[in-house]
């Protein structure tokens, strides 16, 4: 690509440093999922694994609801508004982030208390839920101002010691015969220790001191612009786990721990192209005004991502039944083929990330909005007849068919918003 090869452009030098520091953190945290996924699923067993999956999917849906003045609204109006404007920009988002995570928070452990969940499962969610604390109000907050700068490294770097670091307490934990509720904690200190990391990292490069500020009319701002987003993500989200949800209620959770190791795995790699589409949007689709130059970015871009994404998909297609028996042991025999199946998934996923993009560009709410609806209602109807009859596979034909109309939307709305 051309345009990548011009390293006398700081935009794309930092855009490519950026790949490198994704790159590793993609492959320490694969990694690190994997031996995790591994440690776990040997010590648990399918049926205890598979409520333990299914803590994490429910902590997966609830979590969104954090997510209010995403990304997507935040990243645009620091690179907008002047340096000076950082702290206040900051500073309102988090006040808004950080109490919706503490109702989240509260509002989840009172649902587990009135025993509305397996018991086992919500020991485990009772950890995992203290991430909310943490993931949006510091982490996102930080990362947002990271991501204008094209600069992720100090986030990706905290990320790949904590997630070693996660994993050596796994194996401790393991080793000394724990509660499988005791490895909630872990993720909610490893989000902790991130956030701590990066609020750190702030203070140093803003002379010691965090200088956010509350601005009334930010916050407003943020509450009432990023609520259509926001609906948009939580939709998002649940037709990402949809799957889960949907079959939790027609297998047993042994089964439900076949698949769930299958798509551990497989999520590890969808997501290469979720954060690949993060690193470059600055660099080469938000800062592009020129609509003939961001056509071709963006024709360069789908054509790096369905390479990069189908010849992932192959080589773990290939190396499936390698995969399954060295991570999870001989009790997961089963979860070979459904994996293999749902590493194609990458391929639409990644085209769809990438269209996303200009969705995003030009803050398209109401379109994000009726393309994750659109994708989460198709996924129901097709689970509602495809799981009853083909169990694990039918849950992959509806995310497959989700994935399908939202990419339509995309290349609908980048034909209408970019025609010459």
């Amino acid at each position: 690509m051309k345009m990548l090869s011009r390293a006398e452009n700081p935009d794309v030098a930092r855009a490519l440093a950026n790949i490198v520091w994704l790159g590793m953190e993609r492959l320490t945290q694969i990694a690190v999922a994997i031996v995790i996924s591994g440690l776990l699923a040997r010590y648990l067993g399918p049926d205890v694994f598979g409520k333990w999956q299914y803590a994490n999917t429910l902590l997966l849906v609830i979590a969104p609801v954090t997510w209010v003045c995403g990304a997507e609204i935040l990243v645009p109006t620091i690179v907008h508004r002047p340096p000076g404007d950082t702290g206040s920009v900051l500073g309102s988002a988090f006040v808004l982030r950080i109490g919706v995570s503490v109702l989240a928070l509260a509002l989840t452990w009172a649902w587990i208390a009135l025993g509305f969940i397996n018991p086992t499962v919500g020991a485990m969610l009772a950890g995992l839920a203290v991430t909310l604390l943490f993931r949006e109000p510091f982490i996102g907050v930080i990362n947002a101002w990271l991501q204008s700068m094209t600069y992720s490294k100090p986030q990706l770097l905290s990320s790949m010691v904590a997630a070693i670091v996660k994993a050596a307490l796994v194996y401790a934990l393991v080793r000394a015969a724990a509660s499988a509720s005791s490895f909630g904690w872990l993720w909610a200190l490893e989000a902790a220790g991130i956030g701590a990391a990066l609020v750190l990292y702030y203070m140093r490069h803003h002379g010691g001191k965090l200088g956010w500020h509350f601005d009334r009319a930010l916050f407003r701002h943020f509450a009432s612009a990023g609520t259509v987003f926001w609906i948009g993500l939580i939709c998002m989200y649940l037709f990402l786990k949809l799957d889960r949800l949907m079959l939790a209620h027609r297998v047993s959770f042994a089964e439900l721990g076949l698949y769930s190791a299958a798509q551990q795995l497989n999520e590890n790699w969808i997501a290469l192209a979720l954060m690949l589409s993060q690193t470059i949007a600055p660099a080469f689709v938000y800062r592009v005004q020129d609509k003939a130059l961001l056509r071709r970015n963006l024709v360069r871009l789908f054509a790096m991502t369905a390479v990069l994404m189908t010849a992932g998909a192959a080589v773990l297609d290939a190396l499936a039944g390698f995969i399954i028996a060295r991570v999870f042991g001989p009790n997961y025999a089963q979860a070979t083929e459904i994996f293999r199946w749902a590493v194609w998934l990458s391929v639409p996923a990644g085209i769809e990330a990438i269209g996303n993009l200009v969705v995003l560009k030009y803050q398209a709410k109401y379109v994000l909005l009726s393309k994750w609806l659109l994708a989460l209602l198709v996924a129901a109807v097709v689970n509602v007849f495809a799981i009853p009859r083909f169990s694990g596979y039918g849950a992959l034909v509806g995310l497959a068919a989700g994935y399908a109309a939202a990419a339509s939307i995309n290349f609908y709305y980048i034909r209408f918003r970019l025609r010459a």
